[in-house]
């Protein structure tokens, strides 16, 4: 891969993207690499937890660029039909991050504007370093959000918010992020990959099934009426219950040792 470097360790796959030149910037080519990534993925057992982090800089600046959007020199000539694809293209790798049956964590060290924000917002979890920023800038381009920004930001934040940082093109600072609830945490720069391992981690320690199975119920039920919703988290928790990690799990705690969940 061109535009892409994966390092799996202890069950933990960091995904970087590197694009130096461009600030890690979305093209076509690394929108392509990160299906054929993010496939291969899907498929190891050997990976519980993605990480998803930008590249260092031209200069070697780790904190400078998470991704500082989509690739605008790419997008300048593009009709109505090839700027819908491409919105298309990105759906697919932003969709497996999403719903893909491993955790998948954003490491937000810098720019995250435009489709940084929106990949960033496919995650299911998002830890930013003290110096992100974040933006929706695209209205100021005379284009929307067309990896998915409309709709994530507005259910992430609330759809006042989510107006108002697309409306006005307005750049966001970890802090403020963190404030509306685009980002769960913020942490020193230094921090931000050991905190982003130490929740990769835990997460792996409990139930990996299970939390699969639990990503699953939130994914699905967010939009169903709360009775449906009830009723699917019904059916997936009787499914959990005919596993061997149920066994293990409550066993251990009755006789109060380690559980040992291998489960996935």
């Amino acid at each position: 891969m061109n535009n892409l470097a994966l390092d799996v360790k202890d069950e933990i796959a960091v995904l970087k993207i590197s694009r130096p030149a461009a600030l890690n910037a979305l093209n076509s080519e690394t929108l392509d690499e990160l299906t054929q990534a993010l496939t291969e993925i899907e498929g190891r057992d050997d990976i519980k937890v993605v990480i998803l982090t930008g590249g260092a800089d031209k200069k070697g600046n780790e904190f400078k660029s998470f991704v500082a959007g989509a690739d605008i020199a790419e997008m300048v000539n593009f009709t109505a039909a090839e700027a819908r694809a491409f919105g298309m293209r990105a759906s697919v790798p932003f969709f497996k991050l999403m719903n893909m049956r491993q955790v998948t964590i954003a490491a937000i060290n810098g720019f995250a504007l435009g489709g940084g924000c929106e990949i960033a917002m496919a995650c299911d979890i998002r830890i930013a370093s003290e110096n992100a920023s974040f933006a929706q800038p695209e209205c100021g381009l005379g284009i929307i959000p067309g990896f998915g920004g409309t709709q994530r930001l507005a259910r992430l934040v609330g759809m006042g918010r989510a107006k108002e940082l697309i409306f006005t093109c307005d750049n966001i600072d970890a802090n403020e992020a963190y404030r509306i609830g685009l980002v769960n945490k913020v942490v020193a720069k230094e921090e931000l990959m050991p905190t982003a391992e130490a929740m990769a981690k835990k997460i792996i320690s409990k139930g990996s099934y299970a939390v699969a199975i639990a990503k699953a119920a939130i994914n699905n039920g967010y939009d169903m009426d709360i009775k449906n919703a009830v009723e699917m988290e019904a059916n997936l928790f009787g499914i959990t219950c005919s596993t061997h990690d149920k066994a293990e799990g409550m066993g251990a705690f009755l006789e109060k040792r380690a559980a040992n969940l291998t489960d996935f």
